[in-house]
């Protein structure tokens, strides 16, 4: 697959024979290939989709170097990744999918994750190496039709490399700072001629954390992947394949350490805040860490790790039956997660457990009937079922700093008994059974007129259970009965005993229209209206007052409209989309900050929020040697509606518990999103050789990161530049490059995070990174 924008994106332009080419231009025509895609369930040119969506191609990932989805970000600019850790991964689409509050696991993502046809359903396992993959599509607004009712923002639609019939090795070495390796090799060769092959594919990559934890002196914020992955492919005939496909993920991370940003004592208004940091950190003679965020240092006592591990298996049977062709795809996978994390930021024996365990297993079988070639009417329609649960097991401790941090007002003995040691345990699981049918058709009116029309319907059942349970603690029987009883009040404060079931179900219609015009041969113009679904959520948690155990299913309306066009022999190519999207019963994840306890997390409803905005890529290849790319993205994501939200920690909720956040823009949406990219290159020895460089600059305007608007949380926009130089083959059998990400040095928060009694904490973008690389292909 030939991409010849640098960031790849849907830019490359189309391959025309040697005799269509007239002799003017052949000493400028690109002769790229077509960028094949798969956004509508069969495959077709990327120029000729009526949907807004972006392709980083193999090629654009070599270029940059990108090997995580949280890179792939800097080249696709409505797609935004926030990850507080893996588990704590968010994604949204124009602004939409999910907020940057933390994840609960009651709650779908609005943005579909797929690899190789099989949805992921946490956002977790997206955060992984990416390996040996063919391409990525990034398909912006609602794609409920054929990706499924849990992708109202849109989807990620990842392809791997298939095995090879004629044998192939691929290998990759790099180096850099902070200690940075990596390896990645893929082989692939055919076991019976024409009929079975394998394909091979593995990834290990390491690197050292860029924080330093003060109490210890260790590291914070590192790197740790391998990856594995095997596929059979097997063709008995030459209208029956079958693909099999294992894989193995195992990613170790000490994170999170966190940094302090900035202190505060006082409300806007002027009034201390009672129990402030400053008061806390004088009661326990603690020295704060200076609020210098880029010396990178935290300071904690407790074990900070993000361990995961990811595996699954699939099988895709592809049948040619003449005029329809058979799709089959089943799969099971399993996900775990084992935190720990320092639940109080200091080095003070606080908070010594505040963490969440996960155990999720899912399995999902897809059966779809597609027409074949090119027809009148090209339809396709099938079935669907998923299965998922996630246990979750959760736990927080509290040490012998805690009576004197949390509660200074409380008699010390009883203060002691409550908390000094006090553990609690909780287990959720939530279980969802979904069940879909879905089709969709395109009548191609005319060589120039297209009308495709898709619509899916959905039930859905979804169980769960939350318990919570003291596990540990001081015998409150040595206490007299109402120091016993002012204990226990404590301990229900912080975490209460709780045990619950919950269920709902639901059934949804979900449905496109689009109509695509061809103004002429390398012109498409189309406008479409999407109708999504997002699943009802549970909440599994300590449910505040005000808050209900079932969420409302979330509801999206979406207008576009939109340009793919190509010029000067397919060398330039301009693509442009505008939306408007509404949204009802929005579902987020909400925050709620409390100066006496455990910040409290639940997941509500929103009742109006509208996405609206502009994005558009230019790509220009003059030549095989040089190519320029641009990419913008504007997006007004705003509440509609949203006259309870939670109040900010700089206000009183003592004296106005929620706020009007009606008009605001959502959090973790910058307006502005823009992307440059360049490649050139220059053959030397003849051609045998080319000396080459690769540059692109990712700019995000201001976004807020918090569920509140804090003006704490208030990130400053920033731009990160990556390049790379080298010298190559032409003939792909070495490759030797030096680069750099974050060019610049860039100093830059990915998030902010305000506390209930005056502390903010960041999470910091990685420093420079320098390093070399040596690939070979044979």
């Amino acid at each position: 697959m030939a991409s010849t924008a640098a960031m790849g994106l849907v830019s490359a332009p189309h391959a025309r024979a040697a005799d269509e080419v007239p002799a003017a231009e052949a000493a400028s025509a690109v002769n790229a290939e077509e960028i094949f895609v798969t956004a509508r369930r069969r495959d077709e040119d990327a120029q000729d989709v009526p949907i807004a969506l972006s392709v980083v191609s193999a090629d654009a990932l070599e270029k940059t170097g990108n090997f995580t989805l949280s890179q792939v970000q800097q080249l696709v600019p409505s797609l935004q990744v926030f990850s507080f850790n893996p588990r704590n991964t968010n994604i949204n689409i124009r602004g939409l999918g999910s907020n940057v509050a933390l994840t609960n696991d009651g709650l779908e993502n609005g943005v579909g994750f797929y690899l190789d046809n099989v949805y992921y359903g946490r956002p977790g396992q997206s955060q992984f190496d990416l390996v040996d993959l063919q391409q990525i599509e990034v398909l912006r607004g609602p794609q409920g039709t054929l990706f499924g009712k849990n992708t109202t923002a849109g989807a990620i639609n990842i392809t791997s490399r298939a095995p090879s019939f004629e044998p192939e090795f691929y290998g990759e070495v790099s180096g850099g700072n902070y200690g940075y390796h990596q390896l990645r090799a893929s082989v692939s060769a055919p076991i019976v001629a024409d009929k079975a092959a394998f394909r091979l594919s593995v990834a290990d990559t390491h690197r050292d954390g860029f924080l330093t934890n003060r109490y210890n002196g260790s590291k914070a914020q590192d790197y740790d992947n391998f990856s594995v992955r095997g596929q059979l492919l097997i063709t008995p005939t030459d209208a029956l394949s079958v693909k099999l496909i294992g894989d193995y993920s195992h990613q170790k991370q000490h994170y999170v350490l966190n940094i302090p940003v900035t202190y505060f004592g006082t409300y806007d208004s002027g009034a201390a805040i009672a129990n402030n940091i400053f008061d806390r950190a004088a009661r326990a003679g603690y020295t704060l860490l200076p609020a210098d965020p880029f010396a990178r240092q935290g300071d904690s006592d407790a074990r900070y790790q993000a361990f995961m591990k990811s595996y699954g298996a699939s099988g895709q049977v592809d049948w040619d039956l003449g005029k329809v062709a058979l799709t089959s795809i089943t799969a099971y996978r399993w996900w775990d997660w084992n935190p720990a994390n320092d639940g109080d930021s200091t080095s003070l024996p606080v908070m010594t457990k505040a963490q969440q365990a996960n155990r999720q297993r899912q399995f999902s079988q897809e059966v779809r009937l597609a027409s074949t070639g090119s027809n009148r009417i090209d339809w396709v329609a099938g079935l669907y079922y998923f299965w998922q649960t996630v246990r979750g097991y959760g736990a927080s401790a509290y040490g012998t700093a805690a009576p004197n941090w949390f509660l200074p007002a409380v008699n010390p003995v009883i203060a002691n008994a409550a908390l000094n040691g006090f553990e609690s345990n909780s287990y959720s699981e939530p279980t969802t059974k979904s069940y879909a049918a879905f089709g969709q058709a395109s009548w191609n009116i005319s060589d120039r007129l297209s009308l495709t029309a898709g619509l899916r319907y959905t039930h859905e059942k979804k169980t769960g259970v939350y318990r919570q349970f003291w596990v540990a603690g001081t015998d409150l029987s040595t206490l007299s009965a109402a120091e016993a009883a002012t204990a226990t009040a404590i301990r229900n404060q912080f975490n209460p005993r709780t045990n619950y079931s919950v269920g709902l179900s639901d059934d949804s219609l979900s449905g496109l229209a689009t109509l695509s015009w061809k103004a002429a041969p390398n012109v498409l113009l189309y406008g479409s209206y999407a109708h999504g679904n997002k699943s009802g959520g549970l909440n599994l948690t300590n449910i505040p007052s005000g808050a209900v155990a079932e969420v409302e299913p979330e509801t999206v309306d979406n207008f576009e409209i939109g340009l793919k066009s190509q010029f000067l022999n397919r060398a330039l190519t301009f693509n442009a989309a505008a939306f408007w999207t509404k949204i009802s019963d929005y579902q987020t994840a909400i925050t709620e900050l409390s100066a006496l306890g455990p910040v409290v997390q639940y997941i509500s409803n929103i009742p109006k929020v509208r996405s609206r905005g502009v994005e558009g890529d230019l790509s220009y290849a003059p030549s095989k040697w040089a190519s320029l790319t641009a990419s913008l993205s504007y997006v007004d994501a705003t509440y509609l509606d949203y006259r309870n939200a939670p109040q900010a920690p700089e206000r009183s909720a003592a004296l106005a518990p929620t706020q009007d956040l009606t008009g605001v823009q959502l959090p973790g949406v910058p307006k502005f999103t823009y992307t440059l990219g360049a490649d050139i290159a220059q053959p030397v020895n003849g051609g045998s050789i080319a000396i080459y460089g690769h540059a692109d600059f990712s700019h995000r305007s201001t976004f807020n990161t918090s569920s509140s608007n804090s003006r704490y949380a208030q990130v400053p926009g920033y731009g990160i530049i990556n390049a790379r130089i080298g010298i190559r083959a032409e003939d792909g059998r070495w490759d030797l490059s030096v680069w750099a990400r974050n060019l610049t040095d860039k100093n830059y928060f990915q998030a902010l995070t305000p506390g209930a009694f005056g502390m903010v904490s960041g999470t910091i973008g990685e420093p420079r990174t320098v390093g070399a690389t040596l690939r070979t292909k044979l």
